[in-house]
């Protein structure tokens, strides 16, 4: 299978720059995936599009501001860094910018009024990445100085430098656990109030936590859609999640994931032998394309996403290449607006 066949035409217009408006006032595409049918509505609408019964899995990492401004020390060049993972104590995972300029060894300094971290590349690797430590001066705690001085990590599409703003709309109403670096976007739409009337519906909630990395944004670069593949990610099933979803599937009830990332987290922590979901740690690098297989997913809630992406072909994998580019077509005409920001899909 190729690629190229998960291509569309994308009015660059209708890349999202900035949230619309209220949350749950974005547009909602129904897709059917049984009939293809098509229904436009708002995410508000959720209550009446879900059925007694759905069980919603939602995402419920954090994302930290992960990107760094500061510059080399002594020759006070500009330098960009994006906190991608820690490793160990001071050592982290980071892509920085200029990439020829900064060799082993080089010195850096990030300061704003909240604080200053001292930063020391150790190891250079592809496309940018580099091992760096990271240190307050002052003897603060380093996730402490990055949470005043960091900047949100806008996704590379969005052409602008991030905003006050950002820090809250970037991030869902329900993010506890920090560890992600883009967020899970899907679940940007919902609102402490529509969980409230989807739990009077009689929806039930669950979560499960996969930090997003900055794979998410991993471009396929093969021609062949077998050949890719996607970073490994880290993530947690609670105790009471896998029990309501085991029970949800036992019950011949709908599971419903709320973004790719759960939908990843959930059909990686379902056993092939009997169909449980299990409760844990682990790392996903599952990459679902047309062809595999969902043990546990009866529903999807998800944006829309990039051509030729990983994101898209895991939707066109739940519900059919042909439907999916159908229906993005139809969002286009419509004038639905694509990626982070933008609209949402409703897949049943």
């Amino acid at each position: 299978m190729l690629v190229s066949d998960f291509d569309f035409e994308l009015p660059p217009e209708l890349i999202a720059q900035a949230p619309a408006g209220e949350r749950e006032a974005a547009r909602l595409l129904l897709l059917d995936r049984s009939s293809g049918e098509l229904g436009h509505h708002q995410v508000s609408d959720l209550p009446d599009l879900l059925s007694p019964g759905d069980l919603l899995v939602v995402n419920d990492t954090r994302v930290f501001p992960a990107r760094l401004l500061g510059h080399r020390v002594p020759s006070g060049g500009a330098v960009e860094c994006l906190l991608l993972k820690q490793l160990d104590g001071e050592r982290w995972e980071a892509l920085m910018h200029p990439g020829q300029k900064l060799k082993v060894g080089a010195q850096v300094r990030f300061e704003a009024d909240g604080g200053v971290l001292e930063a020391e590349v150790l190891d250079r690797h592809f496309h940018g990445r580099r091992t760096i430590r990271l240190w307050s001066a002052a003897g603060e705690s380093v996730e402490t100085v990055v949470e005043r001085i960091g900047h949100v990590p806008l996704p590379p599409y969005i052409r602008r430098p991030d905003v006050g703003l950002d820090r809250e709309r970037y991030q869902t109403v329900y993010a506890t656990e920090t560890g992600s670096v883009a967020a899970p976007t899907a679940g940007l739409h919902l609102t402490e109030p529509l969980l409230e009337r989807l739990a009077e519906r009689g929806v039930e909630t669950a979560r499960v936590t996969l930090h997003v990395g900055y794979g998410t944004f991993q471009p396929i670069r093969g021609d062949d859609v077998e050949d890719h593949r996607v970073e490994a990610e880290p993530y947690e099933v609670p105790a009471a999640t896998a029990v309501a979803v085991n029970r949800a599937l036992s019950e011949g009830r709908r599971v419903v994931a709320v973004g790719t990332t759960t939908t990843r987290t959930l059909e990686t922590a379902v056993s092939s032998d009997d169909r449980q979901v299990r409760a844990g740690t682990g790392v996903s690098d599952l990459y679902l394309h047309p062809g595999a297989s969902f043990r546990v997913l009866g529903g999807l809630l998800t944006n829309f996403h990039l051509p030729r992406s990983s994101l898209l072909l895991l939707v066109a994998a739940f519900a059919g290449r042909d439907r999916v580019l159908d229906a993005y077509s139809e969002a286009v005409r419509q004038g639905y607006r694509f990626y982070s920001y933008g609209d949402a899909m409703l897949i049943l």
